[in-house]
């Protein structure tokens, strides 16, 4: 009979767990951590530490431990732009087909002006590459017991631990954000048990592996990619300390024997110093940063790295509650959340993107790439570059509002870097002033075409990654930052001013040769076109930043009159025959259409053009749109329908989609999205993108600020019917703490880092009362922060039959802030 009730106790779905239990347990289960009982057996399995610089996967193994090992610069190829030469009077024959109407001709023409290998004498991009492996080789602990492995990512070290025989053998990794190493300690429970071997490998054939003076060494060189010699020279090095013990230096390995405790330091340097610049030495870089970091005590390292980690990371709590599936491994709620109650994992995959942005991206480093920085290949997937039609920029949306501003850093550095490369395919290919690039980038900034005329044909990612700067100056206010960063703003505005021209109508001002990203019209892939709806939406956007910027900083009036005359004449959006939000000029949508990008959606999130409550029927399109396409997508799709249906204000579906997203993968191939056991985003394979555009979407979910004002819980899911979130920023420089049950606000606390006006919207029955009287809000919201810009009245299809968007009820309320000001109410 006890087996039969433990049976139907643990195969039911689990019950939220009651008030009544102690809270050491609710601490326990609300612990952010991810926690398995077997070692990985696969990459995506394993668990990734960093510190931007440095990254590394740690399997767990008892029996041969296995670090996979990268370095943010270590790329293939070397200094190099790949701007295709007499190449501009072919675009013009491809503009001049379009406007003929004769787009299969212009797609021919695009494809073999840019094939899609890249011709001799040119490249498409260069990959991230892998450092290699270091290898922890234990004789006799194949036969254990009592294994636990986790990553805590509150302190941001990954453990293991387990029983061989009496011995309880423990480890703990971590990429040091304040040594600039990788650091490893071994303990046992019993003197003299640690005795193991340590080698290097690595797939690279310049590899070679060295040992001398008590460390192991290796040396290598980045790959050659299509005719582009490997320039980035880098170098490794493995320094032991033993408390006790033995230490037995081979030519290619090291031996401990019979030490009580061993610390391993792991340092690397590349000759990398700038896309343009490998004069630096890897040999010197390596050994100055090791030799600093062994003169540091060990539980000091471990503090300071901590310290600085939470510095970032404790900005932001939520608690959505939890549930009997938060004592289970993580791969098994990951296996069972689709069916099983457990907002705890929510919460933690919130925080894990979190604990991934600041673990690849930090000042002075380089951006996030397509994989973070996690990467155990030489050729990996799309070459794990900087892929700017989408992924690059998700890479960034939880950067704000999740209250980790300074990640975002690494990514204007890179637009100052390709505000220099850009000027060549600006002039070369297009002769415009300003800058531009195309759809992906690299360690040495390329701007030219990528992958041919297909892929590759479309002159926007720069004009996509200026919003960061823009969104930046709105979370935070920073003039100073907004004057930095000024050039870069005006070289994009220089651009589109100089290409763009009247569509076949004559009403209005397009770019072409374009496209919607990676979609087609017509058959045979043809997806050449002009005025595309997404490249209309981004040059609004890039036009009034520009314009805006010009305003705040008393700067190029003559030149910012000519922005708005080119943006007044751009074209509106327009809702087409299916009363869908139309992906191009003419209304070629289908509904059948199951693409994994929504490009045209671009207006409704990230951009906040489109909004409910100020436009209705463009909501209504856009909805229709989304929903033509489907849930099920690729994991970084699926992510930004997360967020695409907070702002359409429907928190069961953003949800439903995190559900989806937060499944296995169905193998390595195809577009069934998901998430692997170690939280990583699968597209597959894997891509880091999904993993941070849920956590924007979570954030989304609970708090907007793009709109003219501050919603709050305008998505909460019936799923999510109580809990807390502090910490998270919103447009203005304001930090919202907030708390709800039954889905109701029941306190809000909000910081201003500013001043200035601070208006929330709010359900109808809401009624907060706290520090100052709350008024009605009357107009336009005076805080410049807030200001919503206009848009055009949408063209609508004789065909379009528009419902009316439904609306929740709510009201407008707000008072008067001053900078460092703190101010709670309750409901």
């Amino acid at each position: 009979m006890k087996a039969l009730f433990k049976y139907f106790v643990t195969a039911a779905v689990p019950l939220i767990i009651s008030a009544s239990e102690s809270s050491a347990q609710q601490q326990q289960q609300q612990r952010l951590r991810l926690f398995y009982d077997k070692p990985a057996s696969e990459w995506n399995e394993a668990l990734p530490i960093g510190n931007s610089r440095l990254g590394a996967m740690v399997y767990g193994d008892p029996s041969k431990e296995q670090l996979q090992l990268n370095e943010e610069t270590i790329w293939a190829g070397g200094p190099g732009n790949n701007v295709p030469q007499n190449t501009h009077t072919k675009i013009l024959e491809i503009r001049k087909l379009l406007a003929d109407g004769k787009p299969e001709e212009a797609q021919k023409l695009s494809n073999e002006t840019f094939p899609r290998k890249a011709p001799e004498g040119l490249h498409y991009g260069m990959p991230y590459q892998t450092f290699g492996s270091l290898w922890l080789n234990f004789p006799g602990h194949t036969n254990y017991t009592n294994f636990v492995r986790d990553l805590d990512i509150e302190d941001a070290v990954a453990r293991t631990s387990y029983k061989v025989g009496g011995t309880t053998f423990k480890r703990e990794v971590f990429t040091s954000f304040t040594d600039d190493v990788l650091i490893i300690r071994l303990t046992a429970s019993e003197k003299r048990s640690i005795s193991f071997s340590l080698s290097l490998s690595s797939p690279h054939q310049s590899a070679s592996v060295s040992g001398g003076k008590g460390q192991l060494s290796m040396r290598g060189t980045g790959s050659s990619v299509d005719g582009l010699a490997g320039k980035v020279n880098f170098k490794g090095i493995v320094h032991p300390v033993l408390k006790g013990g033995r230490l037995i230096t081979g030519q290619e390995n090291l031996e401990i024997q019979q030490a009580d405790e061993v610390i391993l330091y792991v340092s690397i340097g590349t000759n990398f110093k700038k896309y343009n610049d490998l004069s630096g030495d890897p040999e010197k870089k390596a050994q100055d940063i090791l030799d600093r970091a062994v003169k540091v005590d060990y539980r000091q390292a471990l503090a300071s790295h901590t310290k600085k980690y939470q510095q970032q990371f404790n900005r932001v709590k939520l608690d959505l509650g939890t549930s009997a599936q938060a004592a289970k491994t993580t791969d098994i709620r990951v296996q069972q959340f689709a069916k099983a109650e457990d907002p705890q994992l929510v919460a933690l995959y919130f925080q894990f993107g979190r604990y991934l942005l600041i673990s690849s991206s930090q000042p002075g480093g380089q951006p996030a790439n397509l994989q973070g920085i996690w990467n155990d290949k030489l050729s990996p997937p799309w070459d794990s570059k900087y892929t700017v039609n989408i992924n690059t920029e998700m890479n960034y949306w939880p950067a704000e509002v999740t209250n980790l501003s300074e990640t975002h850093e690494p990514l204007f550095a890179m637009l100052q870097d390709l505000a220099v490369t850009g000027k060549e395919s600006a002039q070369g290919m297009y002769k415009a002033r300003g800058w531009n690039m195309h759809h992906n980038t690299d360690l040495w900034r390329i701007t030219g075409i990528v992958d041919g005329g297909y892929y590759g044909m479309w002159p926007m990612g720069g004009a996509w990654l200026t919003q960061h700067i823009w969104q930046h100056y709105l979370y935070n206010g920073n003039k100073n930052f907004l004057k930095k960063y000024y050039d870069v703003l005006k070289g994009k505005a220089l651009f589109y001013l100089d290409v763009l021209h009247k569509d076949r109508s004559g009403k209005w001002l397009v770019l072409s040769p374009s496209m919607s990203p990676e979609n087609s019209y017509l058959p045979g892939s043809v997806g050449i076109s002009a005025g595309t709806t997404m490249d209309n939406q981004l040059i609004f956007d890039v036009f009034n930043n520009f314009i805006d910027a010009t305003k705040i900083l008393g700067v190029d009036a003559k030149l910012s009159d000519s922005v708005k005359v080119a943006l007044d004449k751009l074209p509106p959006m327009q809702i087409g025959q299916h009363t869908q939000l139309q992906e191009w000029l003419e209304d070629m949508d289908k509904t059948t259409d199951k693409h994994r990008h929504i490009s045209h959606l671009y207006g409704l999130y990230p951009s906040g053009q489109i909004s409910p409550f100020r436009n209705p029927d463009l909501t209504e399109a856009a909805l229709n749109s989304l929903k033509y396409r489907g849930d099920k997508s690729t994991g970084w799709s699926m992510g930004w329908k997360v967020n695409w249906w907070a702002r359409l204000l429907d928190g069961n579906q953003s949800f439903k989609l995190i559900r989806d997203q937060l499944s296995p993968p169905v193998g390595e191939k195809g577009q069934g999205g998901g998430t692997y056991p170690n939280l990583l985003d699968a597209h597959p394979p894997f891509q880091i993108d999904g993993n941070f555009g849920c956590t924007s979407g979570i954030a989304e979910m609970l708090v907007q600020s793009y709109d003219g004002n501050i919603f709050l819980l305008p998505a909460l899911p019936e799923a999510l019917p109580q809990g807390k979130v502090s910490g998270l920023k919103v447009r203005g420089g304001f930090e919202i703490d907030l708390e709800w049950k039954d889905h109701v606000v029941k306190k809000v606390t909000i910081r201003s880092g500013l001043g200035g006006n601070c208006r929330l919207r709010l359900a109808q029955a809401v009624s907060l009362k706290g520090d100052v009287k709350l008024i009605d809000a009357q107009g336009e919201n005076n805080n410049l922060f807030y200001r919503v810009r206009g848009i055009k009245a949408p063209l609508k299809s004789e065909k379009a039959s528009l419902d009316g968007y439904k609306l929740p009820e709510t009201k407008l309320v707000e008072f008067e802030t001053k900078a460092g000001g703190t101010y709670t109410f309750y409901n």
